[in-house]
């Protein structure tokens, strides 16, 4: 009995001993890139916080100079002003339906870069052209294509029996369609590179045994790829998703926010730049930054809890 609970608590103990060995030894890994990361951010997020808690604009008759602390005066206001909701609507709906669609693309061009055929190299690159565009580029070059005079989109519907004179950047909801499908034809091809690099991993071995039990393409997609893809998968979501919750340039260029167009990152800067309002854009902001902090959290809670689960399965 003696010799039997020996046996049984040294292995413990030393994979104890191994496992704090090994997060010290992570730990003095990550500090200085940790430190580096608080050195950098740290002073323009607390003079950003510090600013929010101020009244000081150049625009506003009498406030031509720092009037002093307001505490949270420009969050209530920020709060209570139906512009701010607005964005945080335009925001979240250009954020699930952009990052669902790219995900379903993506799933689509990773596949079929995985297949072998000849002509692969050449395919690859032309899928990941757009992804190499300029943001700025591209919405230049959708602007044109829905412009009504210039564009070929309302001549093409035109062709076809459709309407021809939707004026697509001055209308709601059009202006906020054609966002979504410019940043979709450019961001599908970075969650196709994401999703493919998972592909690549997948050992073929596992499809060949399926095959040989008599399994659909169907039954291997659903019970052996999308499983096996899940990290990968989930790591895309979160990329993207901060992404497009801070999204500027495109709309910025498209239309400067008009139309239902307006996130929260454009906001916040004609607030601040523009109108040279700048403890209210401060706070708009900070509440922005708070919002992509919020989600990062719940994105890291639920795929570190997935990717723990896989690990165990495993």
């Amino acid at each position: 009995m003696e010799s039997a609970t020996v046996t049984t608590v040294r292995p413990m103990s030393r994979r104890r001993s191994r496992g704090l060995s090994e997060r010290r030894l992570a730990t003095l890994m990550v500090s200085p890139s940790v430190a580096l990361i608080v050195l950098v951010a740290a002073y323009p997020i607390g003079y950003a916080i510090w600013m929010s808690m101020h009244e000081y604009s150049v625009r506003v008759a009498g406030l031509s100079r720092w009037a002093g602390p307001v505490g949270l005066g420009n969050y209530k206001a920020a709060l209570s002003d139906s512009a701010f909701w607005d964005a945080v609507k335009t925001t979240f709906v250009f954020t699930g339906a952009s990052v669902g669609l790219e995900l379903v693309l993506g799933m689509v061009m990773a596949l079929t870069m995985h297949m072998a055929f000849r002509g692969q190299g050449v395919l690859r690159t032309v899928i990941l052209v757009p992804w190499a565009v300029l943001t700025v580029v591209t919405a230049i070059m959708w602007q044109t294509m829905f412009d009504p005079q210039l564009g070929f989109v309302n001549n093409l519907l035109g062709a076809v029996g459709l309407t021809n004179d939707t004026v697509w950047l001055g209308t709601e909801p059009q202006a906020l369609i054609v966002m979504i499908v410019a940043d979709v034809w450019k961001t599908a091809p970075f969650m196709a590179l994401l999703i493919l690099a998972g592909l690549q991993v997948i050992p073929d071995d596992v499809y060949e045994a399926a095959r040989v039990d008599g399994a659909t393409a169907w039954q291997r997609f659903t019970r052996i790829t999308l499983p096996l893809l899940r990290p990968a998968i989930l790591v895309a979501l979160i990329f993207r998703t901060l992404d497009a919750l801070r999204l500027f340039d495109l709309p910025f260029v498209l239309t400067k926010g008009a139309h239902g167009t307006e996130t929260l990152s454009l906001l916040s800067y004609q607030t601040f730049a523009q109108n040279r309002i700048y403890g209210l854009g401060s706070a708009l902001a900070v509440l922005t930054f708070i919002i992509v902090m919020s989600v990062s959290f719940l994105y890291i809670r639920i795929v570190g809890g997935n990717l723990r689960g896989l690990e165990d399965a495993r």
